[in-house]
């Protein structure tokens, strides 16, 4: 007889959704306003309500997180080289790609998986730019010293900070590092807006320009400053998220709780790594990711993923391949396989675990206990 707790999938992550009939009420808001984009009500509460919960008061909504990544480089008049890093979702790497600027590859640190400050500086050239590194899992970068390269070298730095909503240093939040940082609210995040994103910035004039390039590059109704895209994000998806943002706080709570299972589930299984909590870090937990070391584990990482798949669970292979090896890259110097030794072992290695606010206990036991008896 089949147990049904062990023949249900296990889908990596499932979307944070508003209550339905909040949402509906929302809903027959907008179809009473008749305004459903183009800085309406709903899109304005949001970016007000978002700047107080981020506590970056300069904070541009976009309809998807690829387009602040493309803007931001606009913005700064970003040009030539930018140094950034393998391990990313290719969005990171294409926004260079699309703005005609030449991504140079720097390794990472494998402790955490974030971009290696001094391979930043061994990789700067007199055509280098800016920085752009990723807090890959939500796991904040060495901003401290990728502020003093950028001022050494007079490079800007923005950040794509896809998976750092909420995530605060000491009490400060994480985008007050750089430049400027980038936001997703894709479906998969912690917080989504369906699909969404923004640009949080240091100054007003700033944030001026954003919402400029992000509308047509229009300043007014009859004067164009600039040739801008349309990257505007609509009511429907401001409403949504707005509904969000007010459970977001117990979704991250459940998160931690799931991942404090998976390290009490998964400590002593030999050759599975796993990140720990940092003091001074207050962590979303986007991603549980671990690493298989294939000597200590008896298999490779590979043939682990596909069993899980076989058993139902589906975890992810973030990020794999690496962002280097992909065709508009691979022709790069700095894409060369002996320049991100690390990168490489670390995306071989690496299955993000299933992971979402309302994963019952229950099934966190069932992946760790089969990673364990396999």
């Amino acid at each position: 007889m089949t147990d049904n707790n062990q023949s249900k999938q296990i889908r990596v992550t499932q979307p944070l959704l508003p209550d339905l009939e909040e949402f509906t009420a929302y809903l027959r808001r907008i179809w009473d306003d008749r305004w459903i984009t183009n800085n309406g009500n709903f899109h304005k509460a949001l970016e007000k309500a978002l700047g107080e919960y981020l506590q970056t008061p300069y904070i541009s909504l976009f309809t998807n997180g690829t387009l602040p990544l493309i803007t931001a480089l606009q913005a700064l008049h970003i040009t030539g080289e930018v140094i950034t890093t393998p391990f990313s979702f290719v969005a990171t790497t294409h926004s260079l790609w699309w703005n005609g600027i030449k991504p140079v590859f720097a390794d990472i640190e494998p402790a955490t998986c974030n971009i290696d400050p001094d391979r930043i500086e061994a990789a700067i050239t007199p055509k280098t730019t800016a920085i752009m590194p990723v807090h890959v899992y939500g796991y904040p970068c060495d901003t401290k010293r990728i502020s003093e390269i950028a001022g050494k070298y007079g490079l800007k730095v923005i950040y794509d900070a896809a998976h750092t909503f909420g995530v605060t240093v000491d009490g400060k939040s994480i985008l007050e590092a750089g430049d400027m940082s980038t936001l997703s609210f894709h479906a998969t995040k912690v917080y989504n807006t369906v699909e969404g994103g923004a640009i949080v910035c240091r100054d007003e004039q700033t944030k001026e320009r954003i919402d400029y390039l992000k509308n047509f590059g229009f300043a007014n109704e009859t004067t164009v400053v600039a040739p801008g895209i349309n990257g505007k994000m609509d009511e429907i998806r401001s409403a949504f998220g707005l509904l969000n943002l007010k459970q977001v706080d117990s979704a991250i709570e459940q998160r931690r709780q799931i991942a404090i299972q998976y390290r009490h589930g998964l400590k002593d299984i030999a050759g599975i790594r796993f990140l720990d909590d940092i003091a001074s870090v207050r962590h979303n937990y986007a991603y549980f990711p671990i690493f298989v070391n294939a000597e200590q584990y008896g298999m490779t990482r590979d043939e682990l993923y596909f069993r899980l798949q076989k058993h139902g669970i589906y975890g992810r292979r973030y990020f794999y391949p690496l962002v280097s090896t992909f065709s508009p890259y691979r022709g790069l110097d700095s894409a060369s396989p002996g320049n991100l030794p690390v990168a490489a072992r670390i995306a071989r290695e690496v299955i993000c675990l299933p992971l979402y606010a309302g994963l019952e206990e229950c099934n966190v036991k069932r992946i760790t206990d089969f990673i364990g008896n396999i």
